[in-house]
Order: structure tokens, then C-alpha cells, then sequence
């Protein structure tokens, strides 16, 4: 017997999908927990106690979403489109391959411009020009302020000469 919602669907597959996605990860968390020995301290928490309580929430979150899953199925599905997905993965694995030898802000600029490719932006050079401009950005406020090195490239040695 299957049931049918108000509109007739059957339950939701990829609800369940998730859903044992979440509860498989949950358990894997609870289990590598409990093999952490417990030593509390002072405070009664130990090192265990965080994987173990944040494996219960995502085994309770497994089942909550299978019976909604179950019981509301959702909406119909608009047909994936590859293009942008496309976009998104080359953008990674250029950033990926180069950002040694070209630096973080180039690198972070090619990233930029495909995902803004992949959300159907078409001015590249606005694009370009956002994505160096985010790149200088997040370069300065990790490698300069909080000195966390970042790949160097151009860009970096010769505006922070390092």
C-alpha cells in the first residue's frame, strides 16, 4: 500500500535519500564517539560527548526528514540543467590546478567568474573585475590581517610584495 498525498504523488525519493544520507553519517559519528575515551574533566564533557551529540541531531534529523518524506511528499522536480554544474566544477578544478602558480586572487577570480557564469551572468568583465576584487579582499583579511598564508602569485607580490 502506498499512500498518496493531496496531490497524488507518492512519497518523496529524494526526502529518503537524505534522509538515510543523514541517519548513515549520524551513526557513523555516534560510533566514532563512543570509541573516544571519556575523560571529563572538571565539567563533566569530554571529548566524545560533542561527535556523539551532534550524531544524535543528525540521526533525529535523518528520520524527521523521512516522515515528511513520507507523509508530504514534495513539490515535482524542474529537469536539472548540466551547463551550470559544468561551470562550477571547471572554475574548482582550474582554481584547484593553478592557484600555486598563479596566486589566490587570480585563482579566486576564475573561480568567481564561472560561478557567476553558472548563475547566468554574461558581462565577464563586470565578472572579472567582482572577482578580483573579492579575491584582493578575502587575501588581505586571511594572509594579511590574520596571517594565514594564502598561495602568492603576481598580483599578491607585487601589491603586498610577498
Amino acid at each position: 500500500m502506498t499512500p498518496q498525498g493531496d496531490t497524488g504523488r507518492r512519497p518523496d525519493g529524494a526526502a529518503f535519500a537524505i534522509a538515510a544520507f543523514l541517519i548513515a553519517i549520524g551513526a557513523l559519528m555516534l560510533w566514532d564517539g563512543s570509541r573516544i575515551p571519556s575523560k571529563a574533566g572538571y565539567s563533566g564533557v569530554g571529548a566524545g560527548d560533542v561527535p556523539r551529540l551532534i550524531g544524535g541531531a543528525l540521526v533525529l534529523l535523518g528520520i524527521a526528514t523521512g516522515i515528511e518524506g513520507w507523509r508530504r511528499p514534495g513539490p515535482a522536480r524542474p529537469k536539472q540543467q548540466p551547463v551550470p554544474l559544468l561551470w562550477l566544477l571547471g572554475g574548482m578544478v582550474v582554481m584547484v590546478a593553478t592557484i600555486h602558480t598563479i596566486g589566490f586572487v587570480l585563482g579566486a577570480t576564475i573561480l568567481f567568474t564561472c560561478a557567476a557564469a553558472a548563475f547566468g551572468e554574461r558581462r565577464f568583465v563586470r565578472a572579472i573585475l567582482s572577482g578580483i576584487g573579492l579575491g584582493m579582499f578575502i587575501y588581505l583579511v586571511f594572509d594579511v590581517l590574520l596571517q594565514l598564508n594564502l598561495p602568492a602569485g603576481p598580483i599578491e607580490m607585487l601589491i603586498f610584495g610577498r
